[in-house]
């Protein structure tokens, strides 16, 4: 048996390729909408990709199910569970609880594990050819390392109303009924890790046991008490925000994402066509440099989408397919680099870009506004934009800010001054970066806080000792 953990950095998000070396066959589970990785392993392998499934209807990512499906000629498989209110709006065979995919000697067996979502599946793996029982679990986002998938995620992106409540005590119950009956040997693979913000203190590490968890991790001793009432307040205790684009991550999910097709390598476009579309508003620039040389200069009314780790975490904070009609154009050093940032971007949905640029030469240019701290207090502005979670923001912010998390800026513009001017900040300067460059896109007039919170701690820092001495 071949399992390969294959993991988005971008989006600290999990699938898994689970292979048959004697019959040649696989599945791929939670797979994204970039299938090369999938495709190019099963070539190296020698396998043909048979099925394709998902644990549940994500909200933090756009599945691949289908394009994956439709592009091996796989059979997709989704969740079954969950009530009328949960099932899959697209053709797809159903798992339900204890349901199996068999590939040759292995079984891969759903498990009805609510808690997360109404819907969700955990996988029970069993490589026949070594035992006969289960070795593996993919847990999805039932149970990470060191911590739970959070059940508020229906409240804050799918238009739920205390639905927490109830998913906290079906993940008590999954928990008890099916996780801690499990051997202690096996092996647990969860959809996430370190960085997703789909719990609130996910290790990085890649995978635990059903033995480690039930000794260590934070919610044992409630189970091991039977405190239900104790596991509920604490895990719904500090959850982070979640982004705004998680709810049209739902809604495409249960609809059925669109599927792509073989994509054609991005074109690099002429500086002077990109300028009558731009004078047009026939396309939106994407300025891919880090936040300080975005500061130097940069094309007006661009968006700051840093090249590197992020792309489809930021992209979606400040694109909306559903409502942005018009296609990106990226600041790219080549053709790779670009075709990387477009594979980010499809990930959470932002499928239309038009091509990419190497320079902006010749293209309408701006400088965005700084403050620095010690002008601050003297400074009149209509708003003091803290861009940070509100986790962040508790433990220490600047006096009189308003906190509105980076990822729901632009869908909570009513909560926003539409007057005068907005200073923002975030920790250390990079999500108000792309954050600003949004609202500034939107016709605000926003001063971007030079160094944003650290450097502002820093100077009152400074400022009491001086006063101390």
């Amino acid at each position: 048996m071949l399992i390969e953990r294959i993991y988005d950095e971008d989006l600290a998000q999990a699938s898994y390729f689970i292979g048959c070396q004697a019959k040649g066959e696989a599945v791929v589970v939670d797979p994204r909408r970039d299938i090369d990785v999938y495709r190019n392993l099963a070539a190296a392998n020698g396998m043909k990709i048979v099925a394709v499934t998902e644990t549940h209807i994500h909200a933090d990512f756009l599945s691949g199910t289908r394009e994956l499906a439709a592009a091996t000629g796989a059979t997709a498989y989704v969740s079954g569970e969950g009530g009328a209110d949960w099932q899959y709006a697209f053709e797809a065979e159903r798992l339900n609880d204890n349901d199996s995919i068999t590939l040759g000697n292995i079984t891969v067996k759903a498990l009805h594990t609510p808690g997360h979502t109404p819907e969700h599946l955990s996988f029970l793996i069993t490589d026949g050819a070594f035992a006969d029982a289960p070795g593996y679990l993919l847990s999805g986002d039932f149970v990470f390392s060191g911590d739970l998938g959070r059940p508020d995620l229906l409240d804050e992106a799918a238009g739920g109303v205390d639905t927490r409540f109830l998913g906290a005590k079906q993940l008590f119950a999954s928990l008890r009924d099916k996780f801690l009956t499990l051997p202690d040997h096996v092996q647990v693979h969860p959809g996430h890790g370190a960085g997703s913000a789909c719990g609130k203190a996910l290790g990085a590490i890649p995978s635990s046991t059903v033995g480690y968890e039930r000794l260590y991790s934070w919610w044992g001793p409630y189970l091991a008490a039977n405190d239900e009432e104790g596991f509920v307040a604490e895990l719904l205790d500090g959850q982070p925000d979640a982004h705004a684009y998680f709810g049209r991550m739902k809604r495409e999910n249960r609809e059925g994402p669109a599927v792509m097709g073989e994509r054609a390598p991005l074109p690099e476009l002429n500086l002077a066509s990109v300028a009558n579309d731009l004078a047009a508003d026939k396309v939106t620039f994407v300025d891919t440099r880090p936040n300080d040389q975005v500061h130097q200069g940069t094309v007006t009314g661009s968006l700051n989408v840093p090249a590197g780790k992020s792309v489809a975490s930021f992209g979606a904070w400040v694109v909306n397919p559903e409502t942005d009609e018009n296609p990106l154009v990226l600041l790219a050093p080549d053709q790779a680099s670009a075709q990387d940032m477009w594979d980010h971007l499809v990930r959470v949905g932002i499928d239309k870009v038009a091509g990419y640029v190497t320079g902006f030469g010749g293209l309408p240019v701006s400088t965005p506004k700084l403050i620095q701290p010690e002008e601050l207090e003297s400074f009149e502005a209509a708003m003091v934009l803290d861009v940070r979670n509100r986790t962040e923001h508790a433990a220490g912010h600047i006096p009189g800010s308003h906190q509105l998390s980076g990822g729901r800026v632009m869908w909570n513009l009513d909560q926003l001054p539409t007057e005068g001017t907005i200073v923002s900040y975030c920790q250390s300067g990079v999500r108000n970066s792309v954050a600003a460059s949004a609202l500034r896109r939107a016709g605000y007039d926003v001063v971007e806080l030079d160094g944003s919170y650290a450097a502002w701690a820093a100077w009152q820092q400074a400022r009491e000792s001086v006063a101390s001495n």
